[in-house]
């Protein structure tokens, strides 16, 4: 099992995540972060982590949300690794309670 960023993050980014994160998984977007599936060891550090719970268990993964499983899959494997914690987006706090995001993450 693997951890999968999901549709709180788009447009928000808070990267508290990647201060935990003990294998260097996370890779950074414009405006959004993913988990590397192959690189996770599934430590669940970044969970409790994330202050918008958009980080799931990838069994735990609610039903709308399932497409975020491969999108983590694939842009983990062109985006940059992120290691170090970032201030969020701009305007984050406008975009953290919206949902239905994913067509907003710029590639």
């Amino acid at each position: 099992m693997t951890y999968v960023v999901t549709d709180a993050c788009v447009k928000c980014k808070y990267t508290d995540c990647v201060d935990v994160c003990p294998v260097d998984c996370f890779h950074e977007g414009p405006n959004f972060l993913v988990i590397d599936p192959d690189e996770c060891i599934d430590c669940t550090l970044c969970v409790a982590e994330c202050p918008v719970e958009a980080i799931y268990a990838e069994d735990d993964v609610p039903e709308n949300m399932l497409q975020y499983i491969p999108l983590n899959a694939d842009l983990s494997k062109t985006w940059p690794v992120i290691v170090e914690k970032k201030d969020p987006l701009p305007d984050h706090e406008q975009w953290a309670s919206v949902v239905g995001k994913i067509d907003q993450i710029e590639h």
